[in-house]
């Protein structure tokens, strides 16, 4: 055996990493129509799993199949090392579910709320649960505080703190954060952080684009089924989209604003050209052939009011597109 050889064997095998979720060809439907078209997909131990499309696209049925919390009609898969289709209540056990409407005690205190939850759940020692929960969240000078009385952002801390409270292995947040500022929805993402560092699952929908670039991964689903999967960046990069940015610099106010109006108006109506989305007073405009693209762009270079630059697809153009997409198909 030469040196190469044995420093290969005597170094520490790295395990792989543990599937939390895997399943294939998941199907549902609710009165004749499929909600769920035969999805597959696989998510890892630790990892936060972004799920994002249009309402009444299949992501809260995808997730509640994917954690033991409905039924699929057909398809096979595991969470948490348990089937889905037989071991649906033990898989229940294990997942802590926090919805988008606060679903607590108003009129009970933000400690009386932990408590109750520790008891519920059998958690050992809930007075001291209850208080752990409370210093982890940064919540120990709002115990005696009334829930109702609490603002979005400290309601949604509370929630999360009572779905965490039992130690779930996996977490489903459905949309959490509507209707919250944006210094309280950045403090809940570094608390979900925190927790899959420590090995918790999350599973999250969300309509935030910010958001949804915070997550390990991310699946996009519209009308039942999955159109793209992976990371921000693969995601992104897999759509195929050329994007140029158009500024108005030589023109103010009104002016402004109506060459915007103007401009969106006839870059939408010519080939090449997939999408114009307003920003301020430039414009994002993306198309899938970039020599189309250029062609359309060319004759708005010599207008000396604006500036015209190559940029890169935000993952907003990119569902966009997708769901523009899944469309055509469906019609």
């Amino acid at each position: 055996m030469n040196p190469a050889q044995e420093a290969a064997a005597s170094a520490p095998t790295r395990a792989a990493p543990e599937v939390a979720i895997e399943v294939e060809n998941l199907c549902k439907s609710f009165g004749g129509r499929r909600v769920v078209d035969n999805l597959s997909m696989r998510v890892m131990r630790g990892q936060i799993y972004g799920f994002l499309g249009p309402n009444g696209s299949g992501k809260t049925t995808t997730i509640r199949m994917l954690c033991g919390l409905l039924t699929p009609d057909s398809g096979r898969g595991t969470c948490l090392g348990m089937d889905i289709l037989t071991q649906a209540r033990r898989i229940r056990e294990h997942v802590g579910y926090m919805t988008q409407r606060f679903s607590l005690y108003q009129d009970l205190s933000v400690r009386e709320n932990l408590e109750f939850v520790a008891r519920v759940y059998g958690v050992p020692e809930p007075e001291k649960a209850a208080g752990d929960a409370l210093k982890r969240l940064g919540l120990e000078g709002r115990g005696k505080q009334l829930a109702g009385a609490l603002s979005g952002g400290w309601k949604q801390r509370l929630a999360l703190g009572a779905c965490i409270l039992p130690g779930p292995d996996l977490l489903l947040l459905d949309e959490p954060t509507a209707g919250v500022d944006p210094k309280a929805r950045r403090e809940f993402w570094a608390q979900i952080h925190d927790l899959a560092a420590e090995g918790l699952t999350v599973l999250v929908s969300t309509h935030y684009m910010d958001e949804a670039e915070r997550c390990h991964e991310i699946a996009y689903i519209a009308y039942g089924q999955l159109l793209a999967q992976g990371t921000v960046q693969s995601v992104i990069a897999a759509a195929g989209l050329a994007t140029v940015t158009v500024e108005i610099t030589g023109a103010a106010g009104h002016e402004a604003g109506l060459l915007v109006t103007r401009l969106a108006r006839e870059l939408s109506a010519l080939d090449g050209v997939e999408m114009v989305a307003p920003f301020g007073t430039a414009l994002h405009v993306s198309g899938r052939d970039p020599a189309a693209l250029e062609a359309a762009i060319a004759p708005y270079r010599s207008d000396a009011r604006l500036v015209i630059r190559a940029d890169a697809p935000t993952l907003e153009d990119v569902f966009i597109d997708l769901m523009s997409r899944s469309k055509d198909e469906l019609r």
